[in-house]
């Protein structure tokens, strides 16, 4: 990194209400298959009117002062269905269902056949991202494991078979997002989190297929689900997040804001760059720039500063825009005045 603390976003930013029904994008669960019924815009004129929401999601976080700029994901209904139903093996018309991470049934890609990536999907979105902005960027793809969670296996004789198959899928798209432009791309992985049990069985190993002989920064995700959907008590700390110690990734997003993360957790992680999550999306109040340096100055506890990458907690698509911006404000400002200390 060229910056100390440099500033970024897990990946999604606020999405307009012109743009998507955010009433019924917040009332359910992010979607596993298509769920083209949330878009406002009519079909023929969609693509101009998320290339328009992206434009403004690049606009809003330089404007912040944010160094490593996402694309919003703008064209998502969710962080994993736009990629997990573009997929070779997967019967869209019939789909199977799998439980969420809070325990309730929900649709997702029933997997009836070998999965393959039968192209690209996100390199449009690189090449749009890298045109409109000349400062670092970064993609997400959602993860092996993660999909493999968020699918009906009617195929494979185990999961951690279907896994390494996503994972391969991942590692395709991955080095076509890299050849296009991207310097960092991020594998978004919650349900490492949410299924620690089979994490520990497959989930490293998916991870490293993911990973596999690509040249470029990568990251990965970890959270404790969106906190406009999963209610009630968060919990404390993670079960599972040592274990990516020993994985190819280069970053690790935590969040520390939304769960008070004891900074000693992240002590198994010093060897890698760590996006520290200083904004706590569970809350509209928006931090003041003392409240996110304080946050930042706990993680400095544990991890060198030329480890940090500041980051907020993940779930930024759900915030009212102009809380969104505000608490971005206040994360770029707060890392500044740490970054004047050092």
């Amino acid at each position: 990194m060229n910056t100390l603390l440099p500033t970024t976003l897990v990946g999604s930013y606020a999405m307009p209400e012109w743009l998507i029904d955010r009433a019924r994008l917040a009332g359910r669960f992010p979607p596993r298959v298509r769920a083209l019924e949330l878009w406002r815009p009519a079909p023929d004129h969609l693509e101009e009117a998320q290339d328009d929401a992206t434009i403004m999601a690049i606009h809003m976080q330089e404007r912040a002062g944010i160094d490593i700029v996402t694309d919003g994901e703008m064209r998502r209904e969710s962080y994993s269905n736009r990629f997990a139903t573009a997929l070779e093996g997967v019967d869209l018309d019939n789909p199977g269902v799998a439980l969420d991470r809070s325990g309730h049934p929900n649709p997702v890609p029933r997997v009836t056949g070998r999965i393959r990536r039968r192209h690209s999907v996100q390199v449009r979105d690189v090449e749009f991202l890298r045109r409109n902005t000349d400062r670092r960027i970064k993609i997400t793809v959602p993860g092996p494991f993660t999909m493999t969670q968020q699918a009906q296996n009617d195929f494979y004789a185990n999961e951690e078979e279907m896994a390494l198959d996503y994972a391969a899928a991942v590692n395709e798209e991955i080095r076509d997002l890299f050849a296009a432009g991207a310097d960092i791309v991020q594998i978004d992985e919650p349900y490492l989190q949410a299924r620690p049990e089979k994490a520990r069985q497959y989930g490293a190993k998916a991870i490293d297929r993911a990973l596999q002989d690509v040249d470029g920064v990568t990251a990965l995700h970890v959270c404790f689900g969106y906190a406009a959907i999963i209610h009630g008590d968060r919990p404390h700390g993670y079960d599972y997040l040592g274990e990516l110690a020993g994985t190819r990734v280069d970053q690790v997003s935590v969040e520390t804001a939304q769960p008070k993360l004891d900074p000693a957790e992240l002590a198994p992680l010093r060897g890698k760059h760590i996006m520290v999550g200083t904004i706590d999306l569970n809350d509209p109040a928006i931090e003041t720039p003392e409240t996110v340096a304080e946050r930042i100055r706990r993680a400095m506890t544990v991890v060198p500063a030329d480890k940090i990458i500041v980051a907020p907690d993940c779930g930024f698509k759900y915030v009212p825009r102009n809380i969104a911006f505000a608490k971005m404000q206040a994360m770029v400002e707060g890392a500044a005045l740490v970054r004047a200390t050092l």
